[in-house]
């Protein structure tokens, strides 16, 4: 893994410079609000077809609490016990397939508190990392009804380090640099991000790209919950800020190939990282 180092900034050995080249394919779907069944069946669906791709993906890559929706007012009795069936399902399918998946995020318990949840998972179906949302969106209620996660979380895909955020946690800058100092290229962003707030998304993804030199892959949300209309725009983009991907507004599958290598070139060129002055931040 990249280490940091307070006076020297992020150091590289040969061996992390070798170029990792991966194919991702984001599930940019339709979530039916209180349906577990019914959307985990019909996400299956969308990733079959994905696997059938003349270029195979290497990662799928899922929405934000696909299992239930913002079904929030139901959501202890929604919720996966402990993720068991997600992580079961998951796990399976990444095994069968041999692909990774970031399995977007699901709303599961554990005890009395119900979590936004990510689970990742290796080709041979071993989980990779778990990461439960650090912060609550507010404006719907998620902090009535959920709890927030208290761990950043960076795992391991492919030899590479990447690191975990949930839709909200965008807004926050210094998650996502405290991840790219841990070492991650690559930061995965499952969403359930609505109209009006298009130009919110699209900014503050590529903002997070740009500000930590990394690839930012984020899988959007389509269809209507209530009254609220998300608008997909799902989108992977490069350590430069460019957009190589990027969805509709309907349910479809975005496909893009991503080379780490890039980011190595992109932190030599211009050494943000080394000329950091930490000491001048802290308030």
């Amino acid at each position: 893994m990249i280490k940091y180092n307070k006076e020297r900034g992020i150091q590289m050995s040969a061996e992390e410079m070798q170029a990792v080249k991966l194919n991702i394919a984001l599930i940019q779907s339709d979530i039916v609000l209180g349906e577990p069944k019914v959307n985990r069946y019909r996400l299956e669906q969308w990733m079959e077809q994905a696997m059938q791709a003349e270029t195979k993906p290497d990662v799928l890559v899922l929405p934000e609490m696909w299992n239930s929706g913002y079904a929030l007012t139901q959501i202890d009795e929604l919720a996966d016990l402990q993720g068991l069936e997600s992580r079961e399902w998951l796990s399976g399918f990444a095994r069968r397939h041999q692909v990774n998946i970031i399995g977007g995020s699901v709303a599961q318990k554990t005890g009395s508190e119900v979590r936004n949840t990510m689970y990742t998972y290796n080709r041979e179906g071993e989980q990779s990392g778990e990461y439960s949302k650090i912060h609550l969106f507010r404006l719907m209620e998620e902090e009535k009804y959920l709890a927030a996660g208290d761990q950043r979380v960076i795992f391991d895909l492919e030899g590479v380090a990447a690191g975990a955020s949930i839709c909200y946690d965008i807004r926050f800058p210094e998650l996502a640099r405290s991840l790219a100092l841990g070492g991650a290229k690559a930061l995965f962003v499952p969403a359930e991000w609505p109209h009006p707030r298009l130009h919110h998304w699209r900014t503050l993804l590529t903002a997070r790209a740009i500000e930590n030199q990394m690839y930012v892959i984020a899988c959007n949300r389509v269809g209507v919950s209530g009254k609220d209309a998300f608008f997909g725009h799902s989108m992977i983009i490069d350590p430069w800020g460019e957009i190589i991907a990027e969805g509709s507004e309907g349910e479809e599958i975005v496909t893009a190939g991503i080379d780490f290598a890039l980011v190595d070139e992109v932190r030599s060129r211009i050494p943000v990282f080394e000329d950091r002055r930490p000491g001048l931040y802290e308030l």
